[in-house]
């Protein structure tokens, strides 16, 4: 028997309603997505058809619909005009990037970096207007933090300060947990939590005034358990539960909190391949000799080969990162949660919904390949065993008389 057609024609007169108005008002472009997105609306009124009574189909399908749509819009935007953003780690990567854009849009642009005298900093002076000011800053030191908030305050007491980009980040050493410096964790925190937590607290009565925004740029190693990344991704982890606590805490003075979950893109840091083997020997060099001997040098070459070969898989183009942290800046409303880079979307998908045992296997699959360590190998004497056998003087003693009883 026919099903009878009418909630299907009426979900779909409420599509093209939703699209027309769209288009015109330019919220929504003719391409290739809004062809996707329709074929997949297709699709799913053929399984309403023939799944679900009448009534149900109509509201999957106009539900369905209007969601898609809503995803394709593209964001209204407040205007630049006289705003004034502060961006941290501007010496290299997605920093001096944004840097550049948002100058070319007008901002007045605060960029702070590590070295006023490096090719980053002498890069900016040169392509960007006199709006852009760079600032020293080591993020560890509090002096320099301390000196930043000051010269902010200053120059934005006209403007207001619109916005903080946190996108200063520092990892040094790739390596399991066991085999990695309690002090790379310390760094890792300093930097990437403690340094931008200061520097956030102080800017707060600026972004208050100006109802502003925050955007910090994250790492999804901070969501999953990445293979060697534990002191960058637990400092990660860190900087973003606080920027969901911000997100709640500063909702009724009116700042938007955004984090920025970028994949992996081809940086001047990432590609410095000398700075990760002179990690690489300065950890083999201190390892204690007991784990040394438990892990072996060939685990520790091989997870360091198998982190130079993803990296060397990063995207080039930084676009999809600055056009991320340009939207959180401008967009009316700004998504909590970007995630730029190829694969993300899948990536999470698995993360959010499927098995441990899958998850650990694609991160393993998709960024270093398992190995495993010395002691653990077939014909390899474990380390309990060689432990119970160096602090046993008998190791063949004869039968006990209880046993022979």
């Amino acid at each position: 028997m026919e099903r009878w057609p009418w909630p299907s024609g009426g979900a779909w007169l409420l599509v093209a309603a939703r699209a027309l108005l769209q288009l015109l008002r330019s919220d929504l472009r003719l391409g290739r997505p809004l062809l996707a997105a329709l074929a997949l609306l297709a699709m799913l009124d053929w399984l309403c058809q023939r799944l679900l009574p009448p009534l149900a189909a109509l509201a999957v399908l106009a539900v369905a619909g209007w969601i898609t749509l809503s995803r394709l819009a593209r964001p209204t935007r407040l205007p630049v005009a006289t705003r004034a953003v502060l961006i941290t780690g501007c010496d290299t990567g997605f920093g001096k990037e944004t840097a550049k854009q948002l100058d070319a849009m007008g901002f007045t642009v605060l960029a702070t970096v590590l070295d006023l005298d490096g090719p980053g900093a002498r890069e900016l002076r040169a392509c960007c207007s006199l709006r852009l000011k760079l600032l020293q800053m080591d993020l560890t030191k509090p002096a320099d933090i301390s000196r930043v908030l000051e010269f902010t305050k200053a120059h934005t007491s006209s403007t207001g300060l619109w916005g903080l980009v946190n996108n200063a980040g520092h990892n040094d050493v790739v390596a399991d947990v066991e085999l990695s410096p309690v002090a790379t964790f310390r760094s890792c925190m300093e930097i990437n939590f403690f340094g931008a937590l200061e520097l956030t607290k102080g800017l707060l009565p600026l972004l208050r005034r100006s109802r502003g925004r925050i955007v910090t740029v994250g790492s999804p190693a901070g969501d999953m358990p990445y293979p060697c990344l534990a002191a960058y991704g637990t400092s990660k982890a860190a900087m973003v539960l606080l920027m969901d606590t911000f997100s709640c805490e500063l909702l009724p003075w009116g700042i938007k909190v955004s984090v920025i979950q970028p994949g992996c893109f081809k940086t001047e840091s990432v590609l410095n391949v000398g700075r990760w083997e002179l990690s690489k020997r300065l950890l083999l060099a201190n390892l204690p000799r007991e784990l040394l001997q438990a892990y072996g040098e060939d685990y520790i070459e091989h997870f360091h080969g198998q982190f130079l070969n993803s990296l060397s898989l990063a995207l080039p183009d930084l676009s999809p990162v600055v056009d991320a942290i340009t939207d959180a800046l401008l967009a009316a409303q700004p998504r909590r949660r970007y995630y730029p880079g190829r694969g993300m979307g899948l990536m999470y998908f698995i993360h959010y919904y499927l098995p441990e045992g899958l998850r650990r296997r694609f991160l393993q699959t998709f960024f270093i390949s398992p190995c495993l360590p010395r002691a653990l190998r077939p014909g390899q004497p474990g380390p309990t065993s060689t432990q119970e056998a160096a602090q046993d003087p008998n190791p063949n003693p004869g039968p006990s008389p209880t046993a022979a009883r």
